[in-house]
């Protein structure tokens, strides 16, 4: 068979990524959403992101998160990874919590607010937070609710006390939540919600409104809420396998091999090429790849380094040769897959870390 020469398409691309990317099955039978509906599906998202999405920086901790899982990113600086250390599946280390899908929520009520809000009656004003939470799926188990303030002003002596209770829609705000010192304002104030906000085994809330206070504990000049966000982590066992496959440093090789054995070929998927270049933040693309080749004796039999040979398979072969019209020939499929990450704004702007098992084919296997 002559090797193919043409680049993949679009559409083919969008196909294959739909069948790579896992789902959740249907509740009913309705009809088969198409590749590009499919994969969207797969990364969360309940429909494409409504032109460009209002781009912001990056925070820290999330490219943190995605270089220290992303293989790329690993061979280049080996150092984010310490040697020997070996990522777990379904769970963010860093953070010391299961999870295999990371938040960055900023607060919706700052546009609302005013820059200098006044003081009443010798008292520092309060903030009403609101965090966009509807496109967490009901299916996600919360692991950590991070809130994370940074503020305007030079702390007093004294140090402060942080106070955060639920919000109503209207006035005024329910029972405070919890309570803790912050001894300075230079470092941002990190507040843990999960278990005071909701109940750890609940799902989370639609929408997350909440009245924050920071009053000195001695007299002193009211500070200035300058940023909220809210880092969530949760975990969807539907995208979690209980066994880690690391990535092999090698990669697929290019070109014929003699007799077309079953082999992993080499196939690049870009994000830009399917249009998503606009709202996915990394990786740019990554390398899928697919199986393709013979199964026929000696080609079922695996090669130095190739992946064990099934009995099975060889058995299906040997019968084959023996008399073709018994047995069909073994199929060449994946034996072994690694993950990836990927980086992006959701329909609600908010930057997004999701890890995907079983995206890339590093060997195949006749089966």
């Amino acid at each position: 068979m002559p090797t193919l020469r043409r680049r993949p398409g679009r559409h083919f691309l969008l196909l294959l990524l739909a069948l790579l990317l896992p789902s959740p099955p249907p509740a009913r039978a309705p009809a088969s959403p198409g590749p590009a509906a499919a994969l969207l599906q797969a990364l969360g998202l309940r429909e494409a992101p409504r032109g460009a999405p209002t781009l912001r920086p990056v925070p820290p901790v999330m490219w943190h998160l995605f270089r220290r899982r992303d293989p790329q990113e690993a061979r280049v600086s080996p150092r984010r990874t310490p040697p020997g250390a070996a990522l777990r599946p379904c769970h963010v280390e860093e953070l010391g919590v299961a999870g295999n899908i990371v938040r960055h929520v900023l607060d919706r009520g700052a546009s609302s607010r005013p820059p200098q809000p006044a003081s009443a009656a010798g008292q520092c004003p309060e903030w009403t937070v609101v965090f966009d939470l509807s496109a967490v799926e009901a299916a996600e188990r919360p692991s950590r609710a991070r809130l994370e303030l940074r503020f305007a002003a030079a702390g007093p002596a004294g140090g402060w006390e942080l106070s955060v209770a639920r919000a109503a829609e209207g006035a005024g705000s329910g029972p405070v939540l919890l309570r803790q010192a912050v001894p300075a304002l230079g470092t941002p104030v990190r507040a843990e919600l999960l278990g005071t906000a909701w109940a750890r085994n609940a799902s989370a809330p639609r929408s997350l409104r909440l009245s924050l206070a920071l009053r000195p504990q001695v007299p002193a000049t009211c500070a200035r809420l300058a940023e909220a966000s809210l880092l969530l982590v949760t975990l969807d066992p539907r995208l979690c396998h209980p066994l880690a496959r690391p990535r092999r440093e090698a990669e697929p090789a290019v070109g014929s091999v003699p007799g077309g054995a079953c082999r992993a070929r080499r196939l690049y998927v870009s994000f830009r090429e399917v249009g998503w270049h606009r709202w996915v933040i990394a990786p740019r693309g990554f390398l899928a790849n697919y199986c393709q080749g013979q199964c026929a004796l000696p080609a079922a039999l695996s090669g130095p380094g190739g992946p064990p040979a099934l009995n099975h398979a060889v058995l299906r072969a040997l019968m084959h040769a023996a008399a073709p019209g018994a047995a069909g020939l073994p199929c060449c499929v994946p034996a072994r897959l690694s993950p990836i990450s990927v980086l992006f704004f959701d329909n609600s702007d908010n930057v997004v870390l999701r890890h995907y098992e079983d995206m890339v084919v590093d060997e195949c296997g006749c089966r």
